[in-house]
């Protein structure tokens, strides 16, 4: 059995076709799938950790932190489309990884998906939480301590149960139907890109110069990440996770009516839209509110309250947790659409892999994702969450650059529809900044996260690897 034999295209794209009632429903256009990436990527960035960052990384230069992490997604982009129209199924880097690298670094790239999505979706939970908190506060009402904050956080509280109570909403969501789940996203995408176009355009007058000094707080400590030009690369892997809405929108190929011309349109476009309105969105907070006061869970809040438009503010504040509840929803659809494909390998339970009759949905992993989602954002704090999200980012996009380089020279004859420009020159560069930021994170992510790849590695070993269809097809099992 060979740990690296790889999965034909032929064959992924026959497997895809779904016998025995495991197929999924092609009903997505090009302008769902670009909301799908807005959808994920305007809101994790913006609404949860922009203000962690500037707090304790970089200051008003989180602005330099969201360039650099747009140019690692930019490269890592351009690798996705190629990809996301060659192979237009679910499953994104995994399936990528099984083309080219073979079934254990697919494996293992999938287990890291697990923490980009599943993961990025608890965080996001709790800033969801946290803004919540802040409408009720500004109506008078106070809710507990202790059932809006973890065990761990700052102020300890006992478990964050609006942030169970959200994910069970968009788990229902998403159980009912794709399309049901796109339309519902769609609406929300125009309401939170209008919240953050009014917040950017109002609180340009409010800008206080006197906040941009300095720009870039000097590192006093000598501690790599605490401000200066360190800060800024910290900083940029902490937020990196707001970048993943493209990713995500490569799981829902095997959902898209015309892959091969709307998949790259949904993963370039969602990118550079996003990507302007974060620039401006950050010298606008950073401009608005001293960096030092923006370490909480609603940075957007803090900053609509120092504007003292009472109206104003309460509207942004539903934006942004109209925006929350979007990034949820793509990223636990992703994650759904990973599983599904490990399981329809063989590397998975088949419950992962099993459709609804009527809804098309893999609705059991839903609700399985619900379970193990809702106990990280009822119990861990923010920050943690933020960080192990952009690690698991992260590796997948190195992955995935490799790829590109592996199949243009072992499969140079396939069909590209979309072509990632100057290889091997852009996947090695998005090689470079995606590793660069990967090791700018703090040591306890990357202690985390070489202990949940040994996890992985060891279920690898001890369930899926005797499971695989791959692996049973080559000794003539299957």
């Amino acid at each position: 059995m060979s740990l690296f034999a790889t999965k034909s295209i032929e064959r992924l794209l026959e497997e895809s076709e779904g016998k025995g009632g495991h197929s999924l429903t092609r009903t997505l256009g090009a302008g769902q799938l670009v909301a799908l990436g807005i959808g994920a990527i305007i809101g994790a960035g913006i609404f949860t950790l922009t203000g962690v960052a500037a707090a304790h990384h970089a200051g008003p230069a989180i602005v330099y932190s969201f360039i650099l992490a747009a140019i690692g997604c930019a490269f890592a982009g351009l690798c996705y489309s190629e990809f996301s129209t060659m192979i237009p199924i679910a499953g994104s880097a995994y399936t990528y990884a099984y083309a080219t690298m073979g079934e254990l670094l697919a494996w293992i790239i999938g287990w890291a998906l697990v923490l980009e999505y599943a993961v990025g979706a608890a965080t996001v939970s709790v800033s969801w939480s946290g803004t919540v908190d802040s409408i009720f506060k500004s109506f008078g009402i106070h809710l507990p301590q202790s059932l809006i904050a973890s065990p761990w956080d700052p102020n300890p509280g006992i478990m964050n149960l609006p942030a169970v109570f959200i994910l069970m909403v968009i788990s229902t969501i998403l159980i009912i139907g794709i399309q049901e789940s796109a339309r519902f996203n769609a609406t929300i995408v125009v309401v939170k890109v209008a919240v953050v176009i009014l917040f950017i355009g109002l609180g340009y007058f409010f800008i206080n110069h006197d906040n941009y000094v300095p720009f870039l707080p000097e590192n006093t400590s000598g501690k790599f990440g605490e401000f200066g030009v360190t800060g800024v690369l910290a900083a940029a892997g902490q937020i990196f996770f707001a970048y993943i809405g493209f990713d995500a929108v490569s799981t829902a190929a095997q959902e898209a009516k015309n892959p091969k011309r709307d998949m790259p349109i949904g993963i370039v476009g969602s990118l550079i839209v996003c990507t302007i309105l974060y620039i401006l969105y950050a010298l606008v907070l950073t401009g608005v509110v001293n960096y030092k006061d923006l370490n909480v869970t609603a940075p957007l809040a803090v900053a609509v309250d120092a504007m003292k438009y009472g109206w104003l503010g309460f509207v942004m504040k539903l934006g942004s947790l109209a925006g929350l509840t979007s990034v949820m929803l793509v990223m636990l659809l992703g994650q759904s659409r990973v599983f599904y494909s490990m399981s329809r390998d063989g590397l998975l339970p088949g419950v992962f892999s099993e459709v609804h009759p009527k809804f098309h949905t893999p609705w059991k992993s839903n609700l399985m994702l619900l379970v193990g989602v809702a106990l990280l954002g009822a119990f861990t704090p923010i920050a943690q969450l933020g960080n192990l999200t952009s690690i698991g980012t992260l590796c997948a996009f190195v992955l995935v650059c490799i790829a590109v380089i592996i199949m243009r020279r072992t499969r140079p004859d396939l069909p590209r529809p979309f072509k990632t420009p100057l290889v091997p020159f852009v996947p090695i560069l998005g090689v470079g900044f995606n590793l660069l930021l990967m090791f700018s994170l703090d040591s306890l992510t990357k202690i985390a996260f070489v202990i949940w790849m040994v996890i992985g590695l060891v279920i690898y070993f001890t369930y899926s690897k005797s499971r695989s269809h791959l692996q049973l097809s080559l000794l003539g099992k299957k």
